[in-house]
């Protein structure tokens, strides 16, 4: 957030939400506001809306958006009008404008939002609701949200969005969802459609829409599990894989917490990023990885997980870690025992960082070893075993055990 570092102004910057009905929707005080406003910044559309108020100049957004963030800033002290959809901060360029202009010089007058309209025609109460945005971001973040008897409210990218979205849930083994399309909301052209996901076929679709979809699970669906240690099978591996019981621990010793970032290093099929990631939307995670054919591997995972933001880094480390944004975790699932990746993932850490190491070899064990010697933290072994048939009858097969060192940069 910039101000110049003057004294606070009071509130010069004021951004009014508009809805589908335009200027009949809006209170005394926002057309007043528009009225008088010197400057009115805003979307096409929402110029063409408000234009029978509109006194002064009328400025539409430039591209790229920074254009026109910096050309309100520079009239700091000024009334501006910014004009925008629905809520301003649900999604909306309100949160844009406040990461450069301090709230405090900020007056916002919000409408009902997207999710608020579709909601009420629904009769869903929206505290029980998720809400995701996919306008202008990957559908398959919608995936987390793909759970037995859920409601999702969607907002699209455009006309193409809702069929798009009904592929991607039939595909998944929810087509039997139900998927109801909400257009133009507020607005003359409301339009309401219900779908089932699998037989989707709507057409001409505004492209302002909502998707409200309930979920229906079928057979063999793909659904995420909420607690970590995910089934094996979920995710596309070659056998280099955290096995779901060490991965659960593993997590565990990684102890996520809100928006911090995780390096990965070594990290096969990706399943320690991804878990982590899937903790929550805030989540960050590179995966660092030197084969081409698992790095792309890991991909295709974090699309079919619903975290497309997981970065892939392909490289050796520690010459693949150079430049890459510090972490607050560092996980070391491969590659450890190689000459400098300790060193190096050690150096990135901040003080209070955290990292996490696994060893299956007795290599990488020694390593580990050496380092508890020297550095403290904790040291574990994990040992897991699972039936298996014996000719007849069952015993128990051990798994490859690993030691597992955990520690704090003091």
């Amino acid at each position: 957030m910039s101000n110049s570092g003057s004294a606070i102004v009071a509130p010069w910057l004021t951004v009014i939400g508009v809805g589908e009905d335009g200027v009949a929707g809006l209170g005394d005080e926002a057309k007043r506001l528009i009225a008088a406003a010197p400057v009115v910044f805003g979307g096409v559309r929402h110029i063409e809306l408000a234009a029978c108020l509109i006194q002064g100049e009328s400025e539409a957004w430039q591209s790229p958006f920074e254009k026109s963030v910096e050309a309100i800033a520079s009239r700091r002290g000024s009334p501006v009008v910014v004009l925008a959809s629905g809520d301003p901060f649900l999604y909306g360029v309100g949160a844009t404008l406040a990461r450069r202009i301090d709230a405090s010089e900020i007056r916002t007058i919000p409408a009902p939002s997207a999710f608020s309209l579709a909601a009420s025609r629904l009769g869903w109460p929206l505290q029980d609701v998720a809400t995701i945005s996919l306008h202008g971001r990957p559908l398959d973040l919608i995936r987390p949200q793909l759970q037995p008897g859920a409601r999702v409210l969607a907002l699209t990218s455009d006309g193409n969005g809702p069929r798009a979205l009904a592929e991607l849930l039939s595909e998944s083994g929810f087509g039997q969802s139900r998927l109801t399309v909400l257009e133009a909301l507020g607005g003359e052209r409301e339009r309401i459609s219900r779908n089932i996901a699998a037989s989707f076929a709507l057409e001409n679709i505004a492209a302002l829409n909502v998707c409200a979809v309930e979920i229906v699970a079928g057979g063999g669906a793909r659904v995420l599990p909420l607690a970590g240690g995910l089934d094996d099978a979920l995710f596309e591996h070659d056998g280099q894989i955290t096995k779901r019981e060490v991965r659960a621990l593993t997590l565990s010793a990684l102890a996520p917490r809100k928006g911090e970032l995780l390096w990965d290093i070594g990290a096969g099929s990706g399943s320690i990023a991804i878990e982590w990631m899937l903790a929550d939307p805030a989540m960050r995670a590179i995966a660092i990885e030197a084969s081409p054919e698992r790095a792309a591997r890991i991909g295709r995972n974090a699309g079919r997980f619903g975290v497309p933001g997981l970065t892939v880094v392909e490289g050796q480390a520690p010459e693949a870690l150079r430049g890459l944004t510090r972490p607050d975790v560092i996980f070391i699932g491969g590659g450890g025992s190689d000459a400098g990746v300790m060193e190096a993932a050690i150096a990135a850490l901040s003080s209070g960082g955290r990292l996490v190491a696994n060893a299956v070899t007795t290599e990488m064990e020694a390593v580990l070893l050496a380092h508890h010697a020297r550095l403290g933290g904790s040291l574990i072994r994990i040992d897991i075993a699972r039936a298996a048939p014996v000719g007849t009858m069952t015993g128990w097969r051990p798994a490859m055990p690993v030691t597992q060192w955990s520690w704090v940069k003091s």
